[in-house]
This record gives C-alpha cells, structure tokens and sequence, in this order.
C-alpha cells in the first residue's frame, strides 16, 4: 500500500485546522478533475469527506460522468483553495483512483442524512432530465419505498480513493513570487520532495 508519509499528511492536517480557524466556508470543497477514456478533461467541485495516510476520499454514483470516467481511467487530480489561509494556499494532489470498500461506503451512506440518501436513489446522475417535476416524482416515490424503514446505499453509489503520487503545498506571497513545495513517490514507492519555481 502506497501511503503518504507522516510528515506530508501531518502539513495537511495543520492546513485543514487553519482552513476551519480562518472561517473558509467550506474546507472540504475541492475540484475534481478527470479525464474519460480518450484523454478529454473536466473538472467539478466535490466535498472532502475522509483522509488518512491511505488518500483522500470523496462520494458519488458510480454512473454519473466522473464516476464513469474514473472507471474507465482510474486518475484524478484534486484542488484545494484556502484563500484566508496564510494569505492563500492551495493544496494539489494527482494520484491513482480506487472504488472505496463496501464496508467504507455502507458505513458513509448511513451517516448522511435522510434527504440526501433518498435524493442519492432519485437521481439519476448526469443523465438528461426533461423536467425538475420528474425528479421530484422519483424523490416521492422512493420517499414511500423506504418509510419507516432505513435507507440502503443504492447499489451503484460508492466512493473513490485518490492515492496520491504527487502532493503540492502552494502559498502565496506578494508579487506572485509564491512558495511552493512538490512531494513526489518514485516507482520505487519512496517520496522525494523538491521546490518549484513560482
């Protein structure tokens, strides 16, 4: 298992602290980017909801465009922006792209609250929608499904690991003459660690 070096995720752990102190409106907010099959890119904002020495994990279908694009190339890269944090940091990540166990997605799905679980089977993610109606239709109709009852993760919705093999801490200074700091894993699976230019 490739995991990330205490060091890296302990300079992290401090940042995401700092992110909460200086009242970021949400921390865990990072772009998430892809690439399908034939290399073509796109990026959107998902929410951070677990990281450990292991990566850093985010929730989805599994059939909606990103998640049909990181099965079909498993990379990714992520973005952190902390605009209040030191003046500015962003935290970049590049790495290999895991479907999360079972176990991890089952014990996540439980945690969220009802609205999101039942909207998580009314949706049909990415897919083409005639009408705001249709979707809230389905929502009713799952809304009876599971009344009084819990609500299982849909069969198709799980999470992915972005194992990193690239990790950068960027902070900003005056005259754009920033700091940047860029760990990399080898083939070898050692981490080296290099300054960039800005």
């Amino acid at each position: 298992m490739n995991l990330l070096p205490a060091d890296i995720l302990s300079t992290f752990d401090t940042l995401f602290d700092e992110a909460l102190a200086a009242g970021e409106p949400d921390r865990t907010a990072m772009t998430a980017a892809t690439a399908d099959a034939q290399g073509r890119p796109s990026a959107r904002v998902v929410l951070l909801k677990e990281h450990d020495a292991r990566g850093f994990v985010f929730y989805t279908h599994l059939d909606g465009r990103k998640g049909r694009e990181l099965q079909a190339n498993p990379q990714a890269a992520l973005l952190f922006h902390w605009p209040r944090v030191r003046g500015g940091v962003q935290v970049r990540i590049e790495g290999e792209v895991v479907v999360v166990s079972d176990a991890d997605a089952d014990a996540y799905f439980a945690s969220r609250p009802r609205g999101s679980q039942l909207g998580a089977w009314a949706s049909q993610q990415s897919q083409t929608l005639a009408a705001r109606e249709t979707f809230e239709q389905r929502l009713d109709r799952f809304e009876r499904e599971f009344d009084g009852r819990d609500v299982p993760r849909p069969p198709r919705w799980s999470g992915f690991r972005v194992v990193p093999r690239a990790l950068e801490f960027w902070y900003a200074a005056q005259y754009r003459l920033h700091e940047r700091w860029l760990h990399e894993r080898g083939a070898d699976g050692q981490w080296s660690k290099r300054m960039l230019y800005p």
